[in-house]
């Protein structure tokens, strides 16, 4: 039976428009060398991913919580708990306990990931977790709740190298 990779998650924080989805774009394929890489983006206003009238719109609109869509190329979950009615936490990781949320939903989503097996997470926003966290633009070290383990601008590899040597968020037993 072979054993799963360790869970490691780090957050990219900064400003708008200070690079930082630029980095998530570096750093997944080089991550991706090294085991199955999500990523987590944290939107500030509402999307509609799912069309109107699509059959996966109506079963949401009919009251499931999550619907599956699987197309020949991708397959996608929507569901309906974001950061207004997240899970109340209960099974979140320590490390994201909070009222906030934002952050409920953020360890709710975690765990799903980590139960999915990925490797790495790489998280864009939530700037108030208390996840490991690379600084991306001005943003000033007192305004994230995590250790900040790098900068935007360090170099790409050392960045890999400092996310791969995350201690794990998670130990999969």
């Amino acid at each position: 039976m072979s054993q799963e990779p360790p869970f490691r998650v780090v957050c990219l924080a900064g400003p708008s428009d200070s690079g930082k989805t630029t980095l998530v774009e570096r750093l997944v394929p080089r991550l991706a060398d090294h085991g199955r890489v999500a990523t987590v983006k944290s939107i500030h206003h509402d999307i509609e991913i799912d069309t109107p009238g699509a059959d996966t719109h109506r079963h949401r609109t009919a009251g499931a919580e999550t619907v599956v869509g699987v197309t020949p190329e991708l397959t996608f979950d929507v569901t309906t708990r974001g950061k207004r009615d997240p899970p109340d936490g209960s099974d979140g990781d320590a490390v994201l306990e909070a009222d906030d949320p934002e952050l409920r939903a953020l360890a709710d989503a975690l765990e799903r990931l980590e139960a999915r097996g990925y490797a790495f997470v790489v998280v864009e926003g939530f700037s108030a977790a208390s996840l490991p966290t690379i600084l991306v633009g001005d943003r000033d070290p007192s305004a994230v709740g995590g250790p900040v383990v790098g900068r935007g601008a360090d170099d790409l590899e050392a960045l890999v190298e400092t996310i791969r040597g995350l201690d794990p968020l998670v130990d999969r037993e």
